[in-house]
Formats: structure tokens, sequence, C-alpha cells
């Protein structure tokens, strides 16, 4: 009907009406028509039977990624309507995503459709050329608890045109699913409805008509033959097993018989020598169940002599259903080659492998895809891929532990179709726990366990972290960030462990818990991954509005420092973490002005950096990983892209979704002399070194022993702990802190109930987001939990009256990276609604108030309501730790791994700058523990000569603890009355104790002291 004249398509009232009443009732009824070909079947008319409503109402609703987003809907009058009299027409102006849907009633059955060859609809063509997707809805409870399955049409046609769109062209959406998943089985037999995604990035307007169902069910169509893998490795002289099964989609038994000829035919092995030729034919009759399979074996010979893998693709040819996507190979294992040996040498597993190798392989190894962008994984095997990642929010469905480990085992099983059957090393940015699995115990941030001054503890978290990583399949985590915050108003800050290049090589003890041993020895266990160094070099000194990245302020900015301050503040973690045997290296998106006359330089580009000091001077034996996209930053075009950064040092380049074009660049530049041979060598083998050591060649697959800990008790109690030592307590007035369990508490804020922002960006998505997002305890979940007498108002709206103290909980929401930049729509206050809970509460009882944020909130002109303050930072998936301190099973003992400002013109502000006025400074921790010592200056004197024997005679944990009891002397002095001449000495002998100077950080508590 599509190329007919619209008016022939005229409904007679008859008709029309008829139509209608099959519309509205549920549609197993169509199903049973006789006709060879069933009268189509209204979906929606758009005269006004199907209302604009939404969940659980059948109706017509709209969506969109912001307010903006959402199109403007009208069932509007046409003279040209193809069916009725009226149509649904639109206009939209979307820049994130958005469209319609038009979801059945919830509390009735869904519709069947099964008895239909597809689905159609009319649309008013504008000839733009874009593409506008258009999804069915499957299974699960209702329209918004469903599967999706996606195609899609272009409008390259003016006027009206009807789309028709058989069943059998719909794919299961691998990108999004609102519920994780179902059963992947498209399921015609329960339909929810359809949607529409408009197109973004310039207005427009549409019109649709008469969604109908149309045609008869066609088994070709919606009836498939499928195997039950893509590659069969298999051991020379093994039988490979293919189990080649018929499906249909809505899951009934096929009603005519289905045949599959098969042929093992071409590929690399010789038939005969090799293996056994096969030939054949299965036939399923009809009447044979949905999910039925037949077994096809192929044979393989021995030979005896070492050599690559070899394969023998199975050719099917399909009668009476869809074939497969594929011709599914066997693999006849490499063997006999000494880089398979693991009694060898790494590096002469590694020679050996390398000299074997084309440049199109080696170019493979140094590419790393986005597993978004490789579909069913085909691409594995073609490209050579040496990597994939999961960008943050890149999850499985369902996204659970053993998701996980099936979606990665399936890519591994591809990379066994290349020759040498070289491992994937797949990556995540587990920066705080698993943090994309949900169900994973997830740590505070970085900002947090810097708060801690605990490395012991920054150990057991990067232990946790790396075995439920590990139990999932995944060997490889960029994590973690050794930036040094030096502007909190970078949205990256809370990545930090601190503005103290001290304070974050102490807490650099994470990469022994991620990796194990300094040697590597470790990383082939299964709970232990490969740690990555990021972002090198400078990102936490990016100054504010240097960047040029979209509307970011400082994020990916320009860093300009002298050579010396390079040194002494930037490099020096990196140092750390190579002396620590750190696996692989990051560099930064950012720029680096040394001010030597070259201006900013991207990091990317940076060869004197990454191959001269990180590789050359620190002797990093590692492989480098670039950032996200970041050499399309790089000046010139892509070719000098890829050139720059490859001869700069970088060994892997992360390019998610051109890494078809970057691997055909780098060969092209390869054969043309501007990338040696002996570049591209030294990155392959730095690279096979290190999957070489993870085990990977031994044991590719998923190593999931471990999955039951994800999330359990005992990982838990980690972050628990870790929770509890990063609360900073700045202030607390009249001992409001702790609670005591007799007393009626008061609890209000945004912050108080809500695992989203607890847990803040980097957390299920790349984003974060508040919400019940992942399971965990919150703040007010584990007061009440602790025993606490608790009464909660969000909005402090309930009445105050009766209650002995309150507890307010506010602070930032989540946002990851240049999206947290402030003024990139973000600033350093609590929102009206935080402040009017805090001035509610503070002025009926007394209070304390916690502030759950990546960075300090600016709280001086509420300082003296408040008799309590807490900086909480972002505590994680634990609130009962946050609990443990507030009701006092564990003392207040963290400290200020940022300085905390008074106001957003200071910033930058750091430990050791010349002028140095805060609110509160850099290592301030009140405790509540009870011994805090007194005494005064004689007590300081004595504590100065303990110190400074100690640290003469190398007794480190004497000396530490004379200084802390002299830091909590001098705190309990000065209290909230911080002054410039009190704070500059304070900040600076938290320094010097990181640094191993006990008796002269001694002395500059007692300058601060007599300052106070």
């Amino acid at each position: 009907m599509t190329g007919l004249d619209r008016n022939s398509v005229r409904r007679t009232a008859v008709l029309a009406g008829a139509a209608l009443i099959v519309g509205l009732l549920p549609l197993a009824s169509a199903g049973t028509a006789a006709a060879a070909d069933p009268d189509p079947v209204p979906v929606d008319r758009f005269e006004g039977e199907v209302p604009f409503a939404s969940q659980p109402a059948e109706g017509l609703f709209t969506w969109g990624g912001d307010a903006d987003d959402p199109p403007e809907l009208t069932l509007a009058e046409r003279s040209d309507a193809p069916e009725g009299a009226k149509v649904l027409a639109g206009d939209y102006d979307i820049s994130g995503y958005g469209g319609f849907t038009h979801d059945y009633a919830a509390d009735q059955p869904g519709h069947d459709w099964s008895a239909h060859k597809g689905i159609r609809f009319w649309w008013d063509g504008q000839d733009n050329g874009k593409k506008t997707a258009f999804e069915i809805k499957d299974g699960g409870a209702n329209g918004e608890a469903s599967e999706l399955w996606t195609t899609s049409f272009t409008d390259d046609f003016s006027g009206w045109k009807q789309i028709e769109i058989p069943f059998g062209d719909f794919t299961y959406r691998t990108d999004y699913q609102p519920v994780g998943g179902i059963d992947q089985v498209l399921g015609l037999t329960q339909m929810w409805g359809y949607a529409v995604t408009l197109p973004v990035g310039a207005p427009g307007r549409f019109a649709m008509d008469d969604v109908e169902l149309y045609g008869k069910a066609d088994q070709s169509l919606r009836a498939s033959v499928t195997t039950d893998a893509a590659v069969y490795p298999v051991k020379e002289g093994g039988t490979a097993s293919v189990k080649v099964s018929v499906a249909t989609t809505g899951s009934a038994p096929i009603d005519e018989p289905v045949t599959v000829a098969y042929e093992s035919a071409g590929g690399t092995a010789e038939s005969g020598k090799d293996y056994t030729p096969v030939k054949g034919e299965i036939t399923f009759p009809a009447g044979t169940e949905s999910g039925a399979s037949r077994t096809v074996r192929v044979p393989t010979l021995r030979d005896r002599t070492g050599e690559a893998a070899e394969t023998v693709p199975l050719k099917l040819t399909v009668t009476g259903a869809k074939a497969p996507a594929e011709t599914p190979q066997v693999v006849i294992d490499a063997h006999g080659l000494p880089y398979l040996d693991a009694k060898l040498p790494v590096k002469k597993r590694v020679a050996d492998l390398l000299s074997r190798m084309s440049l199109a392989e080696k170019a493979g190894q140094m590419t790393q895809a986005e597993r978004g962008a490789i579909g069913a994984g085909g691409d594995i095997a073609a490209y050579d891929l040496g990597s994939l990642l999961s960008g943050g929010g890149s999850t499985p469905t369902p996204n659970t532990p053993a998701a996980w480990a099936k979606m990665i085992d399936g890519y591994q099983l591809r990379a066994q179709a290349t020759r040498f059957q070289i491992p994937l090393i797949y990556g995540v940015d587990a920066v705080h726990g698993h943090n994309n699995l949900a169900g994973a115990t997830v740590m505070p941030h970085n900002i947090g366990i810097g708060a801690t001054r605990d490395p012991a503890l920054a150990e057991r978290t990067g232990a946790v972290t790396a075995a439920e990583v590990r139990a999932t399949g995944v060997p490889w985590d960029f994590a973690p960030c050794l930036c040094v915050t030096r502007d909190e108003r970078w949205g990256r800050s809370y990545e930090s462990f601190g503005e103290d290049p001290a304070l974050v090589e102490s807490m650099e003890t994470v990469v022994q818990g991620l990796q194990g041993d300094r040697s590597g020895r470790d990383l082939k266990d299964d709970d232990r991954v490969l740690a990555t160094a990021k972002h090198f070099v400078g990102d936490g000194g990016t100054a504010y509005g240097s960047s040029i990245t979209g509307s970011y302020t400082v994020d990916q900015g320009v860093t300009k420092v002298g050579r010396q301050e390079l040194e002494a503040v930037h490099l020096a973690p990196f140092q750390e973490a190579v002396d620590r045997g750190v696996g692989t290296v990051m560099p930064s998106y950012s720029s680096l002005d040394l001010g030597d006359g070259q201006g900013p330089v991207k990091m990317h580009a940076r060869a004197d950096m990454i191959n001269g000091v990180l590789k050359d001077r620190m002797g990093f034996d590692g492989f480098v990983i670039s950032d996200w996209n970041a050499i399309d930053q790089l000046p010139g075009d892509y070719a000098a892209h890829v050139r720059t950064s490859v001869n700069a040092g970088v060994d892997m380049m992360m390019v998610p979704y051109g890494y078809k074009e970057f691997s055909a660049t780098l060969i092209d530049e390869a054969k043309a002399g501007r990338v040696t041979d002996r570049r591209i060598d030294d990155a392959v083998a730095r690279i096979l070194a290190q999957k070489f050591r993870l085990g990977l060649f031994e044991k590719p697959y998923a190593d999931t022993s471990g999955a039951s800990a994800i999330g359990s008790t005992a990982h838990r109690a980690v972050a628990r702990q870790a929770a509890a030592e990063s609360q900073v307590l700045l202030k607390n007035a009249g001992s409001v802190l702790p609670l005591k369990k007799s007393q009626k508490v008061y609890v209000a804020g945004s912050n108080a109930d809500d695992i989203g922002n607890q847990t803040g960006g980097w957390t299920i998505t790349w984003q974060g987001s508040s919400g019940n997002i992942t399971p965990g305890t919150t703040i007010l979940q584990g007061m009440r939990k602790a025993g606490g007498d608790v009464t909660y108002s969000k909005d402090a709206s309930a009445s105050t009256a009766g209650y002995d103290v309150g507890v307010v909980v506010v602070g930032e929401t989540p946002y990851a990276e240049g999206v947290g930049d402030v003024g990139n729509g973000n600033d350093l206050e609590l929102t009206a609604a935080d402040k009017a809970a805090v001035d509610t509460v503070c002025a009926a009882m007394k209070c304390a108030v916690l502030i759950v944020s990546g960075r300090p909130q600016l709280i001086g002109d509420r300082l003296g309501d408040v008799d309590a303050l807490v900086a909480s930072w972002l505590p994680g998936t634990e609130g009962d730790g946050v609990a443990d301190v507030l009701y006092g099973r564990r003392a207040f003992t963290g400290q200020l791994p940022v300085t905390w400002p008074k106001s957003e013109s200071q910033l930058p502000i750091n430990v050791g700058d010349t002028s140095y006025d805060p609110q509160f400074p850099y290592g301030w921790g009140l405790t509540t523990l009870t011994n805090v010592p007194g005494g005064g200056t004689a007590s300081l004197r004595a504590l100065a000569l303990v110190a400074a024997a100690a640290e003469r005679a190398g007794a480190r944990t004497v000396a530490r603890t004379a200084v802390t009891k002299a830091r909590l002397l001098v705190q309990q002095k000065i209290g909230t009355a911080v002054t410039a001449a009190s704070a500059k000495p304070f900040a600076d002998a938290d320094h010097l104790l990181l640094t191993g100077h006990y008796a002269d950080a001694v002395a500059k508590l007692t300058q601060a002291y007599r300052a106070g």
C-alpha cells in the first residue's frame, strides 16, 4: 500500500468502526482470525480514542533529557489526514534526547501482536535526511517496565508515506533498558506499545497518523536459527560441538519446517590435514518447540607441529527461518609456540609473540574500543582489538556480577578467533569501588579517603575494590587518580586525596591494594587488578577559566607552573606510583604550560613528559593508556593526532567509537615512516607484558569464585570504617557530638536519606544521580540502625518542638568531571532549601550540620548558629559509618584533606600559600576522643622533645603520635577562632608531619598555639 495514492487508503466508516472496536479489546483476539491475511488492527488512530495520559492509564505522553527536550504534541485536524480527520502533530527542539510514547494501560493484560507481520504508520516527511528511532515494548509489568526493541527510518521524502516495519527488523537495545532487560526475546504475545525518539540538534516538526498492525506473521521473520556461540575454540585433536537452535519471537512452536544445511568450508585450517570435513542437513519439523536444538560436531586432527590458531568456518544455509547473523567458526587453538609457555620469563614470551605479529595485529593491540561500539563483537577479531572498556554507566543487561562475567567472557571468546589468541584486557573506572555495578560496595570518594589519614585503610579499600572488580571478569581498573587538587572549583576535586602532594603520596598504598606486590607477581590472582595512575600530569592544577572544552571552566584547562612546582606538587605522586609498580598510566586531558615559550601543550602530545620524564627518568615500564577520545583535542588532522600521541609515548589509545579509523590511520602512519617500527614494538611489548603478568593467556575468562563476596558484609565493613574515619569534625560547641541514644533527634536536609547524593558522581552512571540507585545504607537509616530516637522531616516542615538535638544533612547533588565545575551551573553555596532547613532546625534546638559534598561548601555566614559542623564528604554506600561517629561508636578522627575557604574569592587557597586565612585550615579535625591532652605550652615543649628524639631514632609511630597530640591540644585552644596567624603554621605542621619532619611540625603547632 506504500505506493498508492493517499486517498485510496481511506477507510470506510464501517471498517473504521469495526477496527476501532477491535483496537479497544485485548489484541489476543486478533490472532484467531481465519483469513490468510488478517485485517489491519489499529494501535493508534489519533482521533482522540487514546488520551494524553501516562502510567498506569493508557495514553500518549512525552519525555526528554531536560525540561526543553519533550516535544509539544497536539491532535490536529488535517484535510489530508491519511485516516480519519486528525493526526498527531508536534514541534520539537531537542538538545539531549526527547520523544513520545503510547503505553497500554498497566492494569490490563499486555496485547498480543504475534499474528501479524509487523507494525506500520503514516509519516509526513520533511525530507530532512534525519533518522527517527521507532521502538516497541514487550514483557515485564507495564510499558515503563518492559524491554525496548528498536529500529529507525530516515526522513528522506516529502509528504505522507506509510512506513512498514516487520517485527523481524527490530533489535534489542543494548545501550539502555529501563528495567535492565527481562529475557531479551521479543515476546509479541505481551506488547505494551511503542515509542518514537525524535532527531536532535535542530528545531523540527512532525505529523503521524494511523499506527496499525499489518500482514500475516511470516515464519521466516519471526523464526530464527542461532548457534550457541560465534566462536568454538578447541585444542588440536579435539572435537568442536556446535549447537544449532531454532527459536521464534513469540516463543510459539514453528508451523512450517525449518532446514539447516551445514558445511565446513574456507578458513585458515586445511581440510583433511587440520580437521575432518563435515557436511549435512538438519530438519526441524513443523510443530517443533521454540528453543529446540541439534548438535553438529567438527573433529580436528593432530599434526604435532607448533602453530598459530586456525579457523574452520561452518557455513549454514537456512530455509524457513532467519539465518544466524554470522557464520560460526571452529578455532583450533594455537599450540607449541614459546609465547604460550607460562614457565618462560615474561620478557621472552613478549619477544617471541611480538616477532610473529603483523603490523595490523600490533595496531590492534594498541586500540581500545567501548563495549557499546562493537555490537555482537565480530570486530574484536576483525580488527585484532587489544582492549575494551566500559565507560561510566556502560553496563550489561541486567547489571549483575554474573552478567558482567558473561559479557566479558563473550568478548574474550571473540579474541580466541585471532591468529595468536591474544586475550583482551578489559578496563573500567572503578574509582571508589566497582561503582558501575549495582550492589557493589561503594567506598568514599578519594577526598574522603584522604581525610582518614590512614594509609593502611586506603590499601584495604583498594583490595576490596580489586576483589569485586576481578570477580566480574574485569582485570584492569582506571584508578587511582593521583591528582593534587589545587582549586576546589574543579569538578573532579573529589577524585583527589587532597591538596598536598605528601598526602596524596601517603595514600598510594591503594596501588598495593589493587595490584598486590610491587613486582606484579600477584596480578594473576583472582582478587587483583592492574591499576592506573592518572592523570599525568597536573590535572589538579588547571586554572579557573582556562578550559576550552564546552562550558567547562576548570576541567581540561591549562596548568601553568614552573618546573620546580611541577616537580614538587604534581610529578611527585607519579614517581611514588612508579616505585610501587603501577601497571598503567593515563595522561591528562589538560595542557601544561611551563613558561618556556611553548605555551600550553596538551599532555597527550608531550613527549618530553611521557617519554622523557615518565618512561626514561622515572623508569616506568608499564603502558600508557590515553583518556577517552583525548587525542581528538590535539591540533592538526586525524593523522596528526595519531602520530603525535603515539610518538609522545601513548601506547594504547582509548578511541571508544573510532577504533576502526584509529587502527587504519596508525597503520598508514607506520607504513609512511612517520611512526617507527621501534615505537610500535615498544608500545605493544609493554601491553603484552601486562597481559602476561595478569595471567590472561592462561585464564582469559572470568574467575567468578569471589563473586559471592561482592557487596558482602565483610567488604561493607571496610567501606563502613572508611566512611567513619573520613568524617571531619570542624566545630563541636558544647560537645553536641557524639549524640546519645536517649536523645530525641530531629533529622532534616536533602542528603540525609539519599544514597545517590551520598555516593556522588561515578556511581552506576558517569554523572551519578540522586535517589535509590544502588543498595546501601543512608545516613538516616544508619542513625536508626544505631538505635537513635530519630524523627525525619526532609524540609524541616514538621514541628520542631520537643527535641533534644537536630541533625541537618545538606550538601551537593552528584556530578562528575567538568560538568561539576563551579561556573558551569554550579557554585559552592548550599541550596535555598538546605539553607532553610539549617536555619529552621538550628533556631529551634542545638544542632549538628553534616555537609555531604565533594568539596567544601561556604557555611561561614551560618557558622555562629551551628553548634557542630561535620565535613562528611561523599561517604559511599555505608551510612552506618557516619552513624558510628555521630553516636560515638567510633571517635571522630578525620582531618581536612583540603583547605576550607571563607569565600569563593579566596580560591585557589592551599597549604603553603604566603597569604592564608581560611575558615578552617588544611589538616584541621576535632576529635571526640576522651583523652585530648591538656597542659598548654608545657605539654607542647614535652611533645617537641619526644618528636625530636623519635625522629632521630626513626621511630615514626611514636613521632606521629606526639605530633597528633600536639595538634589536638592546639585545636582545643583555638576552637572556632581560627585566624590567619594560627591557620598558616597549623596547616604547615600537617605537611611537615606527612613529610617526616616531626620536630618541625610540633614547632609549627606551638607557633599556632601562641597565635591562637
